[in-house]
């Protein structure tokens, strides 16, 4: 009986040396809650910008009467709003990626981070360049949906190279998505809720499963 469990409790550290060798358990899930809060406060931001009179032409119809100096001014505020909160959210991202590994005695910058970053990063760029498409065509409403399922695309590819919980997020990311190509009204209002309420729950759920103390 001993050696029983002797033997299980040795296949249960083989296994676990096996699974750190082949995936990146060093995600936070603080950097979830973190990201998701800085795109809340985005949100929230361009809000207060758009509500003027503004929200409603992220829709289709009302984009089309827009002029060309207020087309050119709300795209640079949408590039500028997003492109900062991109910053601010990969910037606390790492920073408590970073703290779990060195926690844990391990280094960030191993092959399964770079494989996890190479298939995060095709979905990202592919739709980086998707989304400049839909600018150059004038279809601003089509950016915000696509962001969602471009990356929750990201999150599904990279969920083989670490915790499964990031394909969960990335199937309920791409669902929101598709769901906000026909609520173009509501395009801010389902980005809030993709970037920033699901990224939350995804990290609070990540930190009490992985991380909390015992």
């Amino acid at each position: 009986m001993y050696e029983s469990r002797e033997h299980l409790q040795t296949l249960t550290e083989i296994r676990s040396l096996m699974e750190r060798s082949s995936k990146f358990l060093s995600l936070s899930g603080l950097s979830g809650v973190s990201a998701g809060v800085v795109a809340l406060i985005g949100a929230g931001i361009a809000y207060v910008r758009l509500q003027t009179g503004w929200l409603s032409l992220l829709s289709h119809d009302a984009n089309s009467t827009l002029s060309g100096s207020s087309r050119r001014e709300l795209l640079t505020f949408l590039l500028a709003d997003g492109l900062v909160m991109l910053i601010l959210a990969f910037a606390v991202g790492i920073f408590f990626t970073v703290r779990k590994a060195r926690r844990q005695g391990q280094t960030v910058w191993n092959a399964t981070s770079r494989r996890l970053l190479w298939a995060m990063a095709v979905p990202l760029v592919a739709g980086g360049v998707f989304c400049l498409a839909m600018l150059y065509h004038n279809l601003i409403w089509l950016i915000f949906p696509a962001t969602l399922i471009f990356y929750g695309l990201a999150l599904l590819n990279a969920s083989k190279h670490t915790h499964r919980d990031v394909e969960y997020l990335g199937m309920s990311e791409i669902a929101l998505g598709l769901l906000a190509l026909f609520l173009t009204g509501y395009s801010l209002l389902t980005w809030a809720i993709g970037f920033g309420l699901l990224n939350i729950a995804y990290g609070t759920v990540m930190y009490y499963k992985y991380e909390k103390p015992a």
